[in-house]
């Protein structure tokens, strides 16, 4: 692997001044949040407290750092944020020349029912403005099949469309704002849609959610309908669906290697775990070939890697976000494997079987990271929300021993990727300031967060922050 960020044998430029400090770490703290939280329950803070902490970070870092905030949308931050950042860029006056490219870039990129569902908070909100209705209206015009949308999401097309002040023309207006004006439709999944109402064989040809209503309405059972629709089910309806699909007797046929790493490791932690272990070939098989692709040219490079990964209690994150940093864990740890030369995997509850992983018991942190230290690995990567607690603050006394005592050159590169946002801190939870900490959603994120957590050592400024985020922005 490459020297460790803010490990180079040439440091950064020392900070010009204390307000350069402030806004570097303004900065990353925001970008933190804005990868990490989707303003949902986590295991230590209520959904209330998680929205009320990123509005806040959001208004402040949009009021300080206008141009940095719109920026931020290069970064890895999750849709849920970035939907957040569009709608205040929106809704402010003017705005920079570049934020039209990169909002329509971030669009693009974003699911459609987020886009659309940011489209009618806009709507709601009173957002109007010139530039509101030319995105809309050029993203909707990008639509590979908008028909199809306008079937699966039709309630959602129509308000953007109004929103946007547009009709569009022949059969798809109609089907819109006058959907059985017409005896018949020449577009097929229109026709199959008015079809559908009374020819039950004609739902078939709907996307899965739109036929799975007509399918109650007719009556159609559960397993015929399953079994009928599988061919037509999209990779992630096929992930969604195995479970139920298997209890109904249907082999939905999921094509699990195809998956990304996250959504991948949290189906396998939803198995009991005897189905994990009389599926463990294909399951072990679809994990290590999801993160080769996500390593990519850069698999095996890392030189000698160890990982300290967190599978405490905690590691359930709540009802709403079930075994989720968990599930980050579990994707790291095969990412990681990819990427690395040695590779040494160090589970807190000491679990020599990832596959079998759960959250379980306290979190002794610092005892797995001297345990990690011992064979001085080139990078230590450690993934956990940062409650250690078994002894509490014992992480925190490890690293500070370490990086002041016992290897003050740097020579073992050490980062921290918490996948939970702490709403009371407005952060994600830090083991030490001796370490730098980055937020972590999506496991195919994890070798530019390192890259990123650069930043957060404080031996580089606000100004080689500003250039990095032009870069990105740059690249998009």
């Amino acid at each position: 692997m490459p020297p460790f960020p803010g490990q180079s044998t040439t440091p950064g430029e020392p900070m010009e001044t204390y307000a350069d400090l402030i806004g570097c770490e303004d900065v990353l703290l925001f970008a933190n949040a804005a990868i990490t939280s989707t303003g949902q329950r986590e295991f230590h803070s209520a959904a209330g407290e998680q929205r009320l902490s990123l509005a806040f970070l959001h208004s402040y870092i949009h009021g300080n750092y206008p141009d940095l905030y719109a920026a931020t949308l290069a970064l890895d931050v999750n849709d849920h944020n970035a939907a957040l950042i569009i709608a205040n860029l929106l809704r402010r006056k003017g705005g920079h020349q570049g934020d039209a490219r990169l909002i329509a870039w971030r669009l693009a990129r974003m699911s459609p029912p987020r886009v659309y569902r940011l489209f009618q908070e806009l709507r709601r909100a009173g957002v109007n403005n010139r530039r509101t209705r030319a995105l809309v209206r050029d993203w909707l015009a990008a639509r590979p099949d908008l028909a199809f949308d306008a079937v699966k999401y039709r309630s959602a097309v129509k308000s953007a469309a109004r929103h946007a002040h547009l009709r569009p023309e022949g059969e798809l207006g109609d089907f819109l704002f006058a959907p059985f004006s017409r005896a018949r439709y020449d577009t097929p999944v229109l026709e199959a849609w008015r079809r559908a109402h009374y020819d039950k064989n004609a739902l078939y040809d709907l996307p899965y959610t739109v036929a799975e209503g007509f399918a109650a309405r007719h009556g159609i059972s559960r397993a015929v309908f399953l079994e009928r629709v599988a061919p037509r089910l999209t990779r992630l309806e096929r992930l969604r669906l195995a479970g139920a699909a298997e209890r109904d007797g249907v082999r939905s046929e999921a094509d699990l290697a195809a998956m990304p790493l996250v959504r991948l490791a949290s189906y396998v932690l939803s198995l009991a775990a005897d189905v994990r272990t009389r599926r463990r070939a294909e399951l072990v098989a679809a994990l290590r070939a999801s993160a080769a692709r996500a390593a990519g040219a850069r698999a095996g490079t890392w030189g000698s890697v160890a990982a300290v990964l967190d599978d405490s209690f905690s590691a359930f994150g709540s009802p709403v976000k079930r075994r989720r940093p968990l599930a980050v864990a579990l994707a790291c740890h095969y990412l990681l494997e990819a990427l690395a030369g040695p590779y040494r995997a160090l589970w807190l509850s000491h679990r020599s079987d990832p596959l079998q992983v759960r959250p379980t018991g306290p979190t002794p942190l610092g005892r797995r990271i001297i345990d990690a230290l011992e064979g001085r690995p080139g990078l230590l990567v450690i993934v956990s929300d940062g409650w250690d607690n078994a002894p509490p603050g014992l992480a925190g006394g490890v690293l500070r021993v370490w990086r002041r005592k016992l290897d003050p050159a740097g020579e073992v590169g050490i980062v921290h990727l918490n996948p939970v946002y702490d709403a009371g801190q407005f952060e994600v939870r830090r083991l030490s300031t001796m370490v730098p900490t980055a937020g972590i959603r999506d496991a195919e994120d994890l070798p530019a967060l390192v890259e990123l957590a650069r930043f957060a050592e404080g031996r580089t400024g606000l100004a080689e922050l500003r250039a990095y985020l032009e870069d990105r922005v740059a690249q998009r």
